[in-house]
């Protein structure tokens, strides 16, 4: 079953770099960020899991925890770490899922549900596992950006997605395009313009009716 917006995120308990966890109470009342790779060993995963592993610490000031999945057993992923802070400057810190048996990527919908989880299998053999879910402290699934094996993802990005979706959580508007952290936003057509005066005395422009723009709230 596809993962859309909206949907819970499927809970499961998995061994990791980290020890063994339970998803949902792993994230608890944080927000979270899983993002899936095909294979260890491989080099456009390797510099995306040490540019994370960089910036780790922008998660956290927006209390979001980030976990990585690979299709190779934790033993593996343990070996792989060297590789990436020699290479990336980065020790990992954070934990790496083990998913040898394709359990959590069946049940995200990331490779077709009769795969069969049998070694060895190539990076080829799991293409469709380069997905990066944004899962909000009600467990439920925010955004979800999938890329190709050969285009490393764009953390700055995801990062940005992530400030996007905690502000429009928390408040009625909607994000415009390009936008960033300060930068004006838009009430959503669904606040009615008395309620808009309500929220926003200061009132907004709107170039056309159904365009009201006002600074982003604090």
């Amino acid at each position: 079953m596809s993962i859309r917006i909206g949907d819970d995120a499927p809970d499961f308990t998995a061994e990791t770099t980290e020890g063994t966890i339970k998803f949902h109470e792993w994230i608890g009342d944080s927000w979270a960020i899983l993002f899936s790779h095909p294979k260890d060993f491989t080099p456009v995963c390797t510099t995306e899991l040490g540019y994370m592993a960089k910036l780790k610490p922008e998660f956290d000031k927006r209390n979001t925890k980030i976990i990585g999945l690979s299709i190779d057993p934790v033993s593996d992923h343990e070996a792989w770490v060297g590789d990436i802070e020699e290479t990336q400057g980065h020790a990992v810190n954070y934990p790496m899922i083990g998913d040898p048996d394709l359990t959590v990527a069946k049940l995200y919908d990331m490779i077709h549900p009769n795969a069969s989880g049998a070694q060895p299998r190539t990076a080829v053999d799991n293409a469709t596992i380069r997905s990066v879910f944004v899962i909000g402290p009600d467990k439920k699934v925010k955004a979800t950006l999938t890329y190709p094996m050969s285009t490393g993802r764009n953390f700055d990005e995801v990062l940005r997605l992530l400030d996007s979706c905690q502000l429009t959580m928390a408040h009625k508007v909607a994000t415009p395009v390009n936008w960033k952290q300060g930068e004006d936003v838009i009430i959503v057509p669904a606040v009615s313009d008395d309620e808009a005066r309500k929220r926003f005395p200061d009132g907004w422009k709107a170039p056309k009716p159904y365009m009201r723009i006002v600074p982003q709230p604090k």
